[in-house]
């Protein structure tokens, strides 16, 4: 409808213009545009300036949740209102409303809403979820086609740290034990094989800050035999011993491979990667290169291959690839001439102990052979004894300890380096688990093992890192 100057142009001159309001009240009802109910709200909604509602209110508006603590009842913690704009409302001053202080409302404290306590909801533990990796989502993976490492396992050896420790009073019943004539080994055992490593280390540093004197020397000079040797051992640290312990076997005439075999084939990939560092700063060469140097073949591969300390260490057992694995370490041996070792090493170092276990059960479906058997017809001197050293670390490391301790005892003589070894490496790692399979294997107790083929104060200190009879 035309509304200009020239509708009016066109009245006629007679137009009762007494009726014209009326007229110009109907024309603007008819083309007035649809206002809000009230102003600044939109239409349907809940108006300015009023509470939100709780249960059943208006549309758009969440629901009261006390669920939440350190947040507004009924609203998200983050973000604006579904619905409405952010910021100042139209047509309204930001700041507070006219006649009302800031702050809190009286009454009220500020902070969180009472009785919900900030930071971890309670009854729910905080940090990783177990057996999840971190993510935003608790309960699910962080990476669903993987499983994380294992928890480190507990301590199961029969030395631990001693309470109430005092590494400067350790010191100085050392010195009392060494001052003057002849030397009290017995208060020397007390001390050496009942502290842990760590507190071992302690001693040496405090005997040296105290009396200004190398405590090795000094015991050096005090004692002898398989004793002293014992003694000096169990003051290394743990990681030079091993890096010491692989020197000795390579350098000389000989090797002695079964050292060799022993400490690579048990230690983890962090305990290698220790070793290869504490190896080069002591010896200025690396490990690989010393083995290199001192063995040959595939022998030589199979320690490069586990110097290296990049063994798989999940959890993940894929039954696919372990029956991949099972016939091709049958097709590598009994199903064909000759042997091809290259296949062995490439499983047998590489995958870790899970996937591992499950592949020599699932041999024993593919050939009518176990494993060991297989490695035994296929293989032979150092090779066999190394991988036969892989297989049975990783079947049962304790087993495989207790046969190398009762191998160094049986028969005439006994080899004290190896006793010396095992019994000092593993008397703060699984000696009680040691123990056990010591005595289910040979039906006799470690310690009387030990009680037998030992003598003197040698004797008592084994005795005491063993820990007790069973």
């Amino acid at each position: 409808m035309p509304i200009g100057l020239d509708s009016f142009g066109s009245m006629p001159t007679s137009a009762n213009f007494s009726n014209m309001s009326g007229r110009i009240e109907n024309l603007a009802a008819s083309i007035r545009p649809q206002l809000p109910d009230a102003f600044g709200a939109p239409p349907n909604q809940q108006p300015f300036g009023m509470y939100p509602q709780g249960q059943g209110g208006q549309p758009g508006a969440p629901s009261y949740n006390p669920g939440y603590p350190a947040s507004n009842p009924g609203f998200s913690a983050s973000g604006p209102t579904p619905g409405y704009p952010s910021g100042p409302t139209p047509g309204y001053p930001s700041g507070p409303a006219p006649g009302f202080a800031s702050g809190p409302t009286p009454g009220f404290a500020s902070g969180p809403t009472p009785s919900y306590p900030s930071g971890q909801t309670p009854s729910y533990p905080s940090g990783q979820t177990p057996g999840y990796g971190t993510s935003p989502s608790q309960g699910y993976p962080s990476n669903p086609s993987s499983v994380a490492a294992p928890v480190k396992p507990v301590n199961r050896g029969t030395v631990r740290e001693a309470s109430g420790f005092d590494a400067l009073r350790d010191a100085e019943t050392l010195r009392k034990a060494m001052k003057g004539f002849g030397t009290n080994e017995q208060a020397i055992i007390d001390v050496v094989a009942h502290r842990s490593n760590k507190q071992r280390q302690q001693i040496v540093l405090s005997f040296k800050t105290a009396y200004g004197k190398d405590l090795i020397k000094e015991l050096k000079s005090e004692l002898s035999g398989n004793f002293e040797k014992a003694v000096l051992a169990l003051l290394k640290p743990s990681v030079l011993y091993d890096a010491t312990e692989l020197k000795d076997a390579i350098k000389g005439a000989g090797t002695d491979e079964q050292c060799l075999i022993e400490i690579l084939a048990s230690r983890s990939n962090a305990e290698i990667h220790a070793i290869n560092s504490a190896y080069k700063a002591e010896f200025k060469k690396t490990l690989e290169q010393d083995i290199k140097s001192d063995t040959s073949g595939h022998f030589e591969r199979l320690l490069v291959s586990l110097v290296q300390g990049n063994r798989d260490e999940t959890q993940n057992v894929d039954i696919t690839l372990v029956k991949k694995d099972a016939q091709d370490l049958y097709n590598a041996g009994e199903g064909r001439m000759g042997t091809d070792e290259s296949k062995f090493n490439a499983i047998l170092c590489a995958r870790n102990r899970a996937h591992l276990k499950a592949v020599f059960e699932e041999y024993r479906q593919v050939c009518k052979y176990d494993i060991e058997k297989t490695i035994s017809r296929e293989m032979s001197g150092n090779l066999e004894r190394g991988m036969l050293a892989v297989v049975k670390c990783l079947r049962n490391t304790p087993a495989f300890y207790a046969e190398r301790l009762y191998k160094s005892m049986k028969g005439l003589g006994t080899d004290d380096k190896t006793l010396i070894r095992i019994m000092v490496s593993r008397c703060e790692v699984d000696m009680l688990d040691i123990r056990a399979e010591f005595k289910k294997m040979y039906g006799q107790s470690l310690y009387s093992f030990i009680a037998g083929d030992t003598s003197g104060d040698y004797r008592k200190l084994l005795l005491q890192l063993c820990g007790s009879n069973d």
